[in-house]
């Protein structure tokens, strides 16, 4: 049974390790025949370094929808990975790309959600609250949710996002986040919500995705409940070296990840608003039996997190002994 995957918004932090672990990894690269990038940038670094792996590299331009349905048809496409992109148009553009599976006879199609986003108010957090908008329009694109098209992978807060702070890890060895002094909540690593990814992508059954995973809600969380006290002292045992959690104000979290980072507006926004979701005190749960069930793993703790992104969060001098 041939395995043709395109996989949209390759240029993207998670497009682009889910396409990297199929193409590199031995459990899945001989699983697929071939893999396509959707590229809204086709001459970003990142679909520059997919393409030399093997990947197809097609250009996605939005509002081009018979240009997407002509690449998945030209590539013999049987199975989509729906990420959206991190853009304040991602809904049109998620239910562009649905409409287009839709009409290229796409058999089966993973999306990438956000846990989460039914907690949020659409007052309050309006960019989270979005993905319970794109759930509903890719669903019904198909017109029918119980096909393998419902197949929706909801990752929580990615561990990677409190890298953002590397630059006052480094200089002052703090860990400063805005939720709160005693609110929990679990991130996950990109690493894990990729090999859940790769593992469903791959998987094949009688109906197109394994029956095992074939209209299935995953939920993913990290393995640990932490308060930012907590996070801090993993970091701390990670790194050798103590690291203090500091509990910022929202306005200086959002003047932070102005000055330090280039991501979209739209993904600081929805950064924000998941930070707003901790703070009232709807994010303490876990949910891991879904990544334990589909890869047979554990997901990655918070202390192994951190020793992996070390290069990133070391002080540059000593600052106290922990």
């Amino acid at each position: 049974m041939a395995r043709n995957i395109c996989i949209t918004s390759i240029e993207g932090q998670t497009g682009f390790l889910i396409a990297e672990l199929l193409l590199t990894d031995d459990r899945f690269q001989p699983r697929i025949d071939s893999l396509t990038g959707l590229a809204l940038d086709p001459s970003s670094p990142k679909a520059k370094e997919l393409q030399a792996l093997g990947a197809v590299i097609a250009a996605h331009t939005p509002g081009r929808a018979r240009d997407v349905v002509a690449t998945l048809q030209k590539t013999a496409c049987d199975t989509l990975c729906l990420v959206p992109p991190a853009r304040s148009d991602k809904l049109d553009i998620a239910l562009e790309l649905a409409e287009a599976a839709k009409k290229a006879g796409v058999a089966n199609v993973l999306l990438i959600s956000a846990a989460g986003c039914d907690y949020a108010e659409r007052a309050a957090q309006p960019r989270l609250r979005e993905f319970v908008d794109l759930e509903s329009v890719v669903l019904s694109a198909k017109g029918d949710p119980e096909s393998a098209l419902g197949i929706r992978l909801v990752a929580g807060f990615y561990a990677e996002n409190l890298l953002l702070y590397s630059e006052q890890a480094r200089n002052e060895g703090l860990l400063p986040l805005p939720i709160g002094e005693n609110h929990k909540f679990a991130p996950i690593a990109l690493g894990d919500v990729s090999l859940v990814a790769a593992h469903v992508l791959t998987g094949k059954g009688p109906h197109g995705f394994d029956d095992r995973h074939r209209g299935q809600l995953m939920v993913l969380t990290g393995p640990m409940l932490c308060s930012g006290k907590e996070l801090a002292e993993s970091a701390s045992k990670a790194l050798g070296q103590t690291m203090e959690f500091d509990n910022i104000s929202e306005r200086e979290a959002k003047r932070v990840l102005k000055s330090q980072t280039d991501l979209d507006d739209s993904e600081k926004e929805y950064i924000l608003d998941y930070y707003s979701l901790v703070r009232e005190g709807k994010t303490n749960y876990i949910s891991t039996t879904a990544f334990h069930d589909v890869t047979g793993q554990h997901p990655t703790e918070p202390d192994e997190f951190f020793r992996n992104y070390a290069g990133e969060l070391r002080p540059k001098k000593k600052l106290r002994s922990s």
